[in-house]
């Protein structure tokens, strides 16, 4: 009985573990859909312009492979990145400055990755490391090599934005605003719950927790005064049809 009872146990044990590193494996996977979903589709517009720059216009399958392969990386290694402290330097100041900081070191990675790429397979192809920089200086095709950084500085520029404003606004929240189709009054009292949220938070901003307190303050009608509002538009909503709300 005690056997079959351990058996039962261990079963359950491995089920349980089976079934949390599937979970694990499914969150990471949605983590890294996004942006390598946005990577691949950025890349491939890149191999393309390339293609047509320099009159290639046949479909070159290994660079839609190199492409994807770099998007798989980049994607999860923007995702590696996020996690670094040295990246949440600016998070508390306005949103302009965290986007450009955080634009500009993913770029700088890639820039120096795409560098470190040209001269491996220079050594790779010679078999030696004499006249690599001379390589680099008279024909390394930097026209090209910018183009693509550019297109590159671009991408990372609108990823990041995005990715700001759906942290700002809360996780799927971006995705609902662009793509669901809201009734008018529904936008209204968006935009008017926004706006009193800002105006709320300078105000919170502004004075401290005695001040607010103050049932007799001027500060404390006015947090009041700005609570009701959300109240009110809150219940304005709530009086839509559910079809017409946000899911």
């Amino acid at each position: 009985m005690s056997l079959t009872l351990d058996s039962q146990h261990q079963r359950a044990g491995q089920t349980s573990v089976a079934g949390r590193l599937l979970h694990v494996l499914k969150h990471e996977f949605l983590l890294v859909l996004p942006p390598t979903i946005f990577f691949i589709i950025g890349f491939n517009l890149v191999a393309v312009s390339t293609n047509l720059i320099t009159g290639a216009y046949l479909l070159d399958l290994s660079r839609f492979i190199f492409a994807t392969t770099a998007a798989l990386i980049v994607g999860k290694s923007v995702l590696v990145a996020d996690k670094m402290p040295f990246l949440r330097r600016f998070d508390t100041a306005p949103l302009i400055r965290p986007i450009l900081f955080k634009t500009a070191v993913y770029w700088g990675f890639v820039f120096v990755a795409r560098l470190l790429e040209a001269s491996l397979d220079y050594i790779l192809h010679e078999g030696m490391l004499v006249g690599l920089s001379a390589y680099l200086l008279e024909r390394f095709s930097w026209h090209r090599f910018a183009f693509i950084q550019l297109w590159i500085l671009v991408l990372f520029l609108i990823y990041v934005t995005a990715s700001e404003f759906n942290t700002l606004f809360g996780e799927g929240e971006l995705r609902r605003i662009l793509f669901r189709h809201s009734p008018t009054a529904w936008k209204l009292t968006r935009r008017q719950r926004i706006r009193t949220l800002m105006r709320l938070d300078r105000l919170t901003a502004g004075h401290s927790i005695a001040q607010l307190a103050d049932p007799g303050s001027d500060v404390h009608r006015a947090c009041i005064g700005l609570i009701a509002e959300l109240a009110a538009s809150r219940d304005t909503s709530a009086a839509l049809p559910y079809a017409h709300r946000p899911q």
